[in-house]
């Protein structure tokens, strides 16, 4: 499989190009920066800093090099994820993006690029993360509406949004559960006399330091707690999750796939 990187410079992108220039299924074919960077026209090996040179350019125009390759794996930023859909539409190819921050809109572009290519949005590629949603879904299910719901994320100082799009996934997960829609349900951060509303999901946000990524789940009762917790030490397991969610679309038709299916 020929895979393009966008964003190779990022902390994702370069940890995801190290993953797949060691991967046997894998051959880069280029990157893709954002323009006016002083590191395009170099090796992609170098700038992403796998160790060697991969004989393969950075450029800045995606379009130049998009028909080489069998795949492109964003997790840049939103405006560069929307001109990668667009592109890769164009030209019949297939996209793992894990970019996060979409609105509503933009996340219906995404759907509606799934009945031309195959597209795999993941706004977590971790195998764990994946795993602990299904434990959410099966407590919520089995004790969840008699309970007090809150969401604690951790994310490092530079993350831009919040709540994290893994967090929404996980609230999403819960309210489907419950029978309700999370955006009927969700409430983001308290101040001043704000008692807790029977059947809400509460979010609270941190950001600090160099944290990678870290979800807890807390579903309160009288007298006891459930917490859920998945704590990632470092990127590489969403960077190895990247890449197995590439080598999935490798045959797959047009449509809309998530890490569920990869799993």
């Amino acid at each position: 499989m020929k895979v393009i990187v966008v964003g190779p410079r990022g902390k994702m992108g370069r940890l995801i190009t190290q993953a797949a220039a060691g991967r046997a299924d894998m051959q880069l074919v280029a990157g893709i920066a954002p323009k006016g960077r002083d590191y395009i026209g170099n090796d992609l090996g170098i700038v992403a800093m796998a160790g060697r040179e991969l004989g393969v350019p950075v450029v800045d125009d995606l379009e130049s090099v998009i028909d080489s390759c069998d795949v492109i794996i964003d997790f840049s930023t939103r405006e560069m994820a929307m001109e990668a859909l667009d592109i890769a539409i164009a030209h019949q190819k297939a996209l793992v993006c894990g970019t996060t921050g979409f609105s509503p809109e933009e996340m219906q572009r995404f759907q509606n690029a799934a009945q031309k290519i195959p597209v795999l949005y993941a706004a977590n590629t971790s195998k764990l993360v994946n795993v602990m949603n299904k434990i959410l879904e099966f407590v919520t299910k089995s004790v969840g509406e008699g309970l007090d719901i809150e969401i604690l994320e951790m994310h490092d100082q530079k993350k831009k949004d919040a709540p994290s799009g893994t967090s929404k996934e996980m609230g999403e997960i819960i309210a489907h559960a419950l029978g309700k829609e999370l955006s009927d349900i969700a409430v983001y951060g308290r101040e001043g006399d704000s008692p807790r509303e029977r059947g809400t999901i509460g979010y609270h946000s941190l950001r600090a330091g160099n944290i990678p990524s870290s979800h807890t789940v807390y579903f309160g009762g009288i007298g006891e707690r459930l917490e859920i917790t998945h704590h990632a030490y470092n990127w590489e397991c969403f960077a190895r999750g990247a890449c197995d969610c590439a080598a999935y679309l490798a045959d797959k038709k047009p449509g809309f796939y998530t890490i569920q299916d990869v799993l």
